[in-house]
């Protein structure tokens, strides 16, 4: 095997909802990697400001945290021998720190290597690594989703008295609005993403066995305490404070994957109504056309709806993923784990890529999604007005009299079965002239029947639903602003 074939590593090849540069920037080995560095270089900056560390330890410790020069398939393999990437890693990093400490005589000028990793364990550095990874990729995910809220917004105004039919298990239920329909979309989408947004992103110092002894040694003759010094990593950082260790309390990771997990369900939901509505049969709505996309192998004329295909995929992955999380949850014995720890990892990661892919699909999807009114009409007409039944048997039953031993109900009943009995293309006028035999006109005129079987006087309050949604969320209404979250060190929230 050559080089070329061992550097190629996992590009995405299987998994082409998160075949992004940027999700690989946020993501990728080389990001966990910088995460990594970060923490430790961000832990030096906190010792040397509580003068724990020498003076220009920090900034040694800094350059020589600069991931681009560290070998990450290298550090992955000798990782086995840990069981960690840290270890490695870790060692590597003192090397640099040394060689850019030393003087020419081969004395330290600082003192830096104390700055390094003092009073740490792996986990502490791994976990609080993984939280700034998320921290980043949360970040770009928050300006995909706000900017496809915005896009739904704008649609739920535009189409606010569009017709369309609702469906209900397949079958045409109500009259609807598309304008609800994308405000609905809104809803789920905005209310994960606020769930999100929420999510707290805890720093980890709890040392070798969560007590926090090493800490207590290292600031013994210091003003500052371990939980000063945990604290100031957490800004540092742009992490959140905590109140003591949390080894083997997973509630963070868990809380994450779930919420992310909420993201990537609300996100399925809009692709699998896309999905159905763009079908030729249906023809309500069609993806934005890009070259080269929704192509097939084999078949010149299909335009498949690709992003959405790509959006369900994610959704359909990310529930075993955060059940996963838990599994691991369940199983962190001891102070430190053994095993669940590591399982942990790849399902956290796979997560956050998976819901960065697809927020980036559906967000291009939202703001170019295509809506054609017309055939939302034309497939409202299939049903007729039987679709409008509802509505006219609580308007009409009352004004029956009992027949028969059936109530006026029972009644309304039997002409929507014997309605349904004629060809499909008969059954508005043999509804229409059903109800018109069975109910004479001076009970019911004509104008108040024809009222009762227009679609759009039975809306209920689908409006009024649409604007109090859209005012739940005034942030997500709004549009986005652009940001670029891959500086492990920023914050890109600001």
């Amino acid at each position: 095997m050559t080089d070329s074939h061992l550097s190629d590593g996992d590009v995405g090849l299987l998994s082409p909802v998160s075949a992004s540069p940027v999700v690989a920037a946020l993501t990728g080995d080389r990001a966990v990697l910088a995460a990594i560095l970060a923490v430790e270089s961000g832990w030096a900056a906190v010792l040397e400001k509580a003068g724990l560390a020498p003076a220009g330890s920090a900034a040694i410790v800094a350059s020589a945290a600069d991931a681009s020069r560290y070998d990450v398939r290298d550090i992955a393999i000798r990782g086995q021998g840990g069981a960690n990437p840290v270890i490695p890693l870790l060692a590597d990093l003192r090397n640099r720190v040394k060689a850019l400490d030393t003087e020419t005589g081969g004395a330290p000028r600082v003192g830096a290597l104390g700055a390094v990793h003092t009073s740490l364990t792996s986990q502490d550095v791994l976990d609080s690594a993984l939280m700034l990874l998320a921290r980043n990729a949360v970040a770009a995910l928050l300006a995909d989703v706000k900017a496809t809220t915005a896009a739904l917004a704008a649609l739920a105004d535009v189409h606010a008295d569009t017709l369309c039919v609702g469906r209900s298990l397949t079958q045409h239920s109500l009259p609807y609005t598309f304008g609800l329909k994308a405000a609905q979309w809104f809803h789920g989408l905005a209310a994960a993403a606020q769930r999100l947004d929420a999510v707290q992103l805890p720093v980890q110092t709890g040392g070798a066995a969560g007590t926090l002894a090493a800490g207590t040694v290292l600031t013994s003759a210091s003003v500052d305490t371990p939980f000063d010094l945990s604290d100031n990593l957490a800004a540092q950082l742009g992490l959140a404070a905590t109140p003591g260790p949390w080894h083997t309390n997973r509630l963070a990771v868990t809380s994450l994957g779930d919420a992310l997990t909420a993201v990537t369900d609300a996100l399925g939901k809009i692709a699998s109504d896309v999905l159905f509505l763009s079908r030729p049969e249906v023809a309500e709505l069609a993806e934005p056309r890009a070259a080269g996309r929704g192509v097939s192998s084999a078949m010149p004329q299909k335009q498949n709806p690709v992003l959405s295909v790509l959006v369900r995929s994610a959704a359909l992955q990310a529930p075993g993923l955060a059940a996963q999380l838990h599994l691991a949850a369940a199983n962190f014995n001891d102070e430190r784990p053994d095993g669940a720890w590591h399982s942990e990892w790849p399902a956290f990661r796979q997560l956050l890529r998976l819901a960065l892919g697809a927020a980036g699909h559906l967000r291009e999807l939202a703001e170019g999604l295509q809506v054609f009114p017309e055939a939302m009409r034309r497939n409202l007409a299939l049903s007729g007005p039987l679709l409008l039944s509802e509505g006219v048997s609580a308007a009409v039953a009352p004004l029956l009299a009992e027949q028969s031993g059936l109530s006026g109900k029972q009644q309304l009943q039997a002409i929507v079965d014997q309605t349904l009995q004629a060809p499909p293309a008969e059954r508005a006028s043999a509804y229409r002239a059903l109800l018109r035999a069975a109910v004479p006109a001076d009970v019911l005129p004509d104008d108040r029947l024809e009222d009762l079987l227009n679609p759009a006087s039975y809306l209920g309050q689908a409006g009024e639903i649409s604007r109090r949604i859209l005012a739940a969320f005034p942030d997500y209404s709004r549009p986005a602003t652009t940001q670029d979250p891959t500086d492990p060190n920023g914050d890109p929230r600001g």
